[in-house]
């Protein structure tokens, strides 16, 4: 038994450490059955024991909800007991739950991926590690919430208004993640949990283990905390896809059934948008991640607090791909019918070839953070706070090919004059071919013995992220005043390189189909590659249309192997003459010069803030200003060419190679500096009403993959469909000057409702134009005229104002077990999306979308349960599409609304035993996106339910 001095000791550890005192709602989860009394009597008697932590679902809202309360800025909480019991798989899934947080999901998988705050998605969210930028090989800002576990995590803390000694102020917010820490809890604990998930579609029940060690020795001295848990999903997805609906001026005679040469010298004058890749797939992913932690704590003496941690993970996506995918051109279209908007509905087009697509994608991403914390009490009111951590985060470190992918079919002499109808808005239907098969004979769809081998792509994809940061910061509390002084240095490299078979051309070594389509080039495919057939009916839940009636399933890497067998030299037969330099039979990766980019970016900041505690008429006040000073430099290198000539294809009329200049080097710096202030007010006019005043300047820096310095034109192009993007090594950060003001009712325990307006002006938005140029003069050997590329490029421009209101309301009825949390978010800008607007620079505010969530729930007597229903309202989610050729801009694609219903269950059968149920998305609910106008659907997919048990034992 602890003797009293070993208490207050404690107690005063606790209070020292914020990291600490912050996460030590971890073991909540890690040991989540904790006796009914044992949280009554915690609720009776506030002055019991330190180390007693009250576990459950009310008593996790409770602490949640106190921190909200007594915090100065805008602070939502989701503290471990949520986590550990909500019907999720990650982070991202429980943050939805709180007020103005949204859900951006993976469509294959159904998995949250991203979250948006308050219609700011994921690029404008800072996401730290117990309060150290996580490093992420995406390219973005943003953090891929599909490789952070939920299992073990202490605490989430959502800070909407900007606490300047944390961070650089993202303008949507900033995420803390705090992972659990030997000192919170004195002695050794241990905890387990196992479960098996099984999605509905692939039928396969896959596991989830983990266990969680932590000690301290040394008479309570040191401390260490040891995690690991292994989770896998397997997810089977049906989808239904259009690449991209480009915008162009179609011809009159196109409305008919013919064109004669004449009509088709006069360029067009009828404005409207056509399917440029229509198609369907079926897509089986493995995922498999790994969680592990460790973390030391040494404190010497009561003044000094030492925290090493090393936290690490490793997540490997295998996803196999079968389907099919055909190919259009707006010049070659005949009988089109144009909607109102100006969608093309119906069309057919004479001679289009067909292709059965097949790939696997297999990528690893592996991320490491270690750092080092020192807490020192320096005086009664002065503590000193060093933090110093390094982070790495790699994509496919080994190299390996990232992706393989195959097409096979028939074209040239068993070309379909294909047709593809819409008929309705794209949250209910898909469109459907009118007409299939080798020269229109449907019977024939899949006939083995006409196809052959068209195009073998394969790619390996490798990026890394490093970061390195130092902070020292100091606090100075004296009575009602606190005082928070520090500086920070933080350097970021991002580095990226794609190998490819574009680069080298080698992806149409046996292009052209082969005899059976009336080619010279291509060769026939043997039945044994082809593995069997996917039946397509019923192939969206609650979506309408047809599909023809199977698909093909072969491996592609057996493909690519196959032909690679078939060399005999240069006179191989089947082999695309001419093609390929240097080819030897080997479907070999080169490296693509113009993806390749490293981006350095130093940051240095340093801040200040002033809070103090008084009255005003008898009310207590709280005052909190503070400002931020934040200096960065980026430094951004990469590889420059430009296009000399464009080759057509003998083998395949739809298939360019551009051929190059010499590669050279090209490097370019850019800086900036802002002050960026903030300040936070609330009055506490009763009790238990509290009004909230916030202020503040907040930025967010481009994406780092948007800075590189080289316009990228690719090697393997296709007819009509010419692209290049370019980078901006110059952009400057998005900035925004935010307002909040809200009012809070804390009714009674464990209750509250609350309303919070708040206001953005932004500026500086990153604007990802198109426009429509030659690069230097090439001709297009398909016009006879200069090559007209498409080419995406990224500057500052335009400013937006985002406002809108947040609604929560939390209550507990009494003493019976029974409870809600509900939210909404209602939002709005002044620069919404504009259908009609066709100029090259479109613009308009992305990720805006009104919410609400509620999580119903019942927790007594040992026995959990939880329904949650999240609702999103569509939204802009981006400009561009999967094909970006349009000649009036970058095409938006939109997400439709979605509602999303989740059961949990969780029953404790001793002190240190429960089981666990969970059943998500049991209404089977779809992902789905369009364009420009709601019958353009681009993508739908069906990702099905998924089905969780499990155990917990901890002791």
């Amino acid at each position: 038994m602890k003797t009293e001095l070993d208490r207050a000791r404690l107690a005063k550890r606790n209070r020292k450490s914020l990291t600490a005192t912050a996460s030590g709602l971890a073991l909540a989860m890690a040991f989540p059955a904790v006796a009914q009394e044992a949280e009554q009597a915690s609720v009776a008697n506030s002055t019991s024991e330190a180390d007693i932590i009250v576990t459950g679902i009310r008593g996790s809202l409770q602490r949640n909800l106190d921190i909200k309360r007594n915090a100065s800025g805008v602070v939502d909480v989701i503290s471990s007991e949520d986590i550990g019991k909500f019907p999720d798989s990650n982070v991202a899934a429980s943050l939805q739950r709180l007020p103005g947080v949204s859900i951006q999901r993976s469509g294959a998988r159904g998995e949250p991926q991203g979250i948006s705050v308050r219609g700011f998605g994921g690029d404008f969210n800072e996401t730290l590690i117990d309060g150290r930028r996580l490093s992420t090989a995406s390219g973005g800002r943003s953090v891929d919430f599909t490789t952070v576990g939920a299992d073990f995590v202490g605490q989430l803390a959502v800070y909407k208004t900007p606490e300047v000694s944390l961070s650089s102020s993202s303008i949507g917010a900033t995420l803390d993640i705090s992972y659990p820490k030997p000192f919170d809890k004195m002695g050794t604990r241990m905890a387990f949990t196992a479960a098996g998930s099984v999605q509905d579609e692939a039928g396969k029940l896959t596991p989830t283990v983990g266990g969680l060690f932590s000690t301290t020795f040394a008479d309570d001295t040191m401390g260490i905390l040891v995690n690991a848990v292994y989770t896998r999903r397997d997810t089977q997805a049906n989808r239904v896809y259009v690449s991209g609906w480009q915008g162009g001026l179609f011809r009159e005679c196109q409305l008919t059934a013919t064109c004669t040469a004449a009509q088709l010298e006069v360029p067009g004058d009828i404005p409207g948008w056509y399917q440029q890749q229509y198609g369907a797939d079926q897509r089986y992913t493995k995922d498999e991640r790994i969680d592990g932690r460790i973390a030391f704590q040494w404190q010497p003496s009561d003044n000094v607090l030492l925290t090493i941690d090393d936290n690490y993970s490793r997540q490997k996506v295998v996803t196999s791909i079968d389907g099919f995918g055909i190919w259009f051109n707006q010049g070659d279209m005949r009988n089109v019918e144009l909607d109102g908007n100006g969608t093309a509905i119906n069309f057919l087009q004479a001679g289009s070839p067909t292709d059965f697509t097949a790939g696997t994608d297999k990528n690893i991403l592996e991320t490491n953070q270690v750092g080092a914390n020192l807490k020192w009490d320096a005086t009664e009111n002065l503590q000193i706070d060093a933090d110093v951590s390094y982070s790495k985060s790699r994509l496919n470190p080994d190299g390996h090919v990232s992706s393989e992918g195959a097409d096979i079919g028939y074209g040239g002499l068993l070309g379909t004059t294909l047709g593809v109808r819409v008929t309705g808005n794209s949250n209910k239907t898909f469109p459907e071919l009118t007409t299939y098969g080798p020269a229109g004979n449907q019977a024939l769809w899949t006939d083995q013995a006409i196809l052959g081998s068209h195009v073998t792509v394969r790619m390996a994809q490798k990026n890394s992220d490093e970061i390195k940061q130092f902070r020292l910061g100091a606090t100075w509390k004296q009575d009602d005043l606190t005082i928070k002084f520090g500086a920070r240095y933080m350097e970021d490299e991002f580095s990226l390189e794609n190998r490819n078979t574009f680069a080298n051309n080698y992806w149409q070594a046996y292009a052209g189909y082969g005899a059976p389509s009336g080619r010279t080039s291509g060769v026939p495919i043997p039945a044994s590659l082809i593995q069997g057939t996917i039946n397509t009916k019923g192939w969206i839940p609650g979506f309408s249309g047809n599909l023809p009636p199977v698909l093909l399933n072969y491996d592609a890497r057996s493909y690519s192997k196959y032909l690679e067998g078939l060399w005999q030299g240069p006179n191989t037969p089947g082999y695309n003459q001419g093609c390929c330099d240097n080819f030897n039979g080997t479907i070999d990766l080169a490296l693509d010069p113009g993806s390749v980019q490293n981006i350095l970016e130093k940051s240095w900041s340093a801040w200040v803030s002033v809070n103090f505690n008084t009255e005003i008429a008898g009310m207590p006040f709280r005052f909190n200003a503070g400002a931020r000073e934040e200096i960065t430099k980026v430094i951004s290198t990469g590889i420059g060419r430009v296009p000399t000539s464009i080759v057509g294809s003998a083998a395949d009329p739809t298939l360019l190679t551009v051929n190059f200049s010499d590669s050279q080097a090209v490097t370019a710096s850019s800086s900036y500096s802002y002050f960026l202030p903030a300040l936070d007010m609330k009055l506490e006019l009763t009790d238990n009403l509290h009004l909230r005043f916030d202020a503040s300047r907040t930025l967010t820096r481009p994406r780092l993959d948007y800075l590189g310095p080289v316009l990228n034109v690719g090697a393997g192009q296709r007819v009509g469909a010419l692209t290049a993007t370019g980078n901006n090594p110059f952009l400057k950060p998005y900035l925004a000057d935010n307002f909040d003001l809200g009012l809070e009712w804390y009714y009674q325990r464990n209750s509250y409702a609350a309303v919070n307006l708040f206001l953005k002006d932004v500026s500086n938005f990153i604007v990802a134009g198109t426009q429509r140029q030659t690069i230097n003069n090439v001709i297009d050997p398909t016009t006879g005229q200069p090559a007209i590329f498409t080419v995406s490029a990224r500057v500052n421009g335009p400013e937006a104002t985002v406002k809108g209101v947040e609604f929560a309301w939390q209550h507990v009825f009494g003493d019976s077990g029974f409870g809600f949390n509900a939210n909404a978010t209602f939002v709005e800008t002044n620069k919404p999306y504009d259908r009609t607007d066709l100029s090259q620079s479109g613009f308009a505010v992305t990720g805006l979308a009104n919410s609400a969530n509620l999580v119903a729930f019942y927790d007594k007597n040992g026995f959990e349960f939880r329904t949650a229903v999240n609702w999103r309202d569509k939204y802009l989610l981006q400009f561009g599409q999967a094909q970006n050729n349009s000649a009036f801009g970058a095409e938006p694609t939109f997400v439709n609304s979605a509602l999303q219903i989740d059961l949990s269950t969780n029953i404790r059968l001793t002190d240190q035993f429960s089981v666990f149920g969970e059943a998500l998305n049991i209404t089977n609910e779809t992902y789905s996106t369009h364009g420009r106008f709601s019958n353009q659907l681009l993508d739908v997919y069906g990702y099905g339910r998924r089905f969780t048990a499990g155990v917990r034992y901890r002791f």
